[in-house]
């Protein structure tokens, strides 16, 4: 399995997401549960996770990716991206990679802000979705050390967004008017 089939197209691009895991039916269920936490940091096996998550994201040009798009049933995040880079989004600047490790987040405000999203799990795919607009969030990066902080930008947004794969949850099921 290599990445570079990537370049031949979304359908590809799914089809890579669930080959990656080994089965359609091991994504399909990785994305219907809870995902356990993850524990063991700066180990060669998170470190692996980590770099298959990246080189996903990449290929298929997302801005966040969760293990259990790819199969694995860990509380393991990534996000990262340029605002060079993200043309279907204006103004959502830069976030430097971030790996977000069982991270926890907690609604700031009743203010919900709504958004075209789409999905790396559901290619061509995408649906207005409402979310609270700030959160504070707090996690491990892959080294162990806690983060924290607050956001009411787009990184709230990805930040719920990938929590909510974490959850066994889909943005469809967020949707209104679905």
């Amino acid at each position: 399995q290599g990445v570079s089939m990537l370049a031949r197209g979304a359908s590809e691009a799914s089809r890579y997401l669930m080959d990656l895991a080994g089965t359609t039916e091991t994504v399909g269920l990785a994305l219907s549960f809870a995902a356990d936490s993850a524990a063991e940091f700066n180990q060669p096996e998170l470190l692996q996770l980590i770099q298959d998550l990246r080189d996903t994201q990449h290929h298929l040009g997302g801005v966040g990716i969760a293990a259990p798009q790819i199969g694995v049933n860990k509380r393991v995040v990534l996000i990262e991206y340029y605002q060079r880079d993200t043309t279907r989004y204006a103004n959502v600047g830069d976030c430097p990679l971030r790996v977000i490790i069982n991270p926890e987040i907690e609604f700031l405000t009743d203010e919900h802000a709504v958004f075209n999203e789409g999905c790396l799990s559901l290619p061509g795919l995408r649906g207005k979705v409402s979310r609270p607009a700030g959160i504070a969030y707090k996690y491990y990066d892959q080294f162990g050390e806690l983060h924290s902080g607050e956001d009411f930008g787009f990184f709230a947004r990805v930040m719920q967004h990938e929590c909510d794969h974490l959850d066994g949850i889909l943005y469809p099921f967020r949707m209104q008017d679905l």
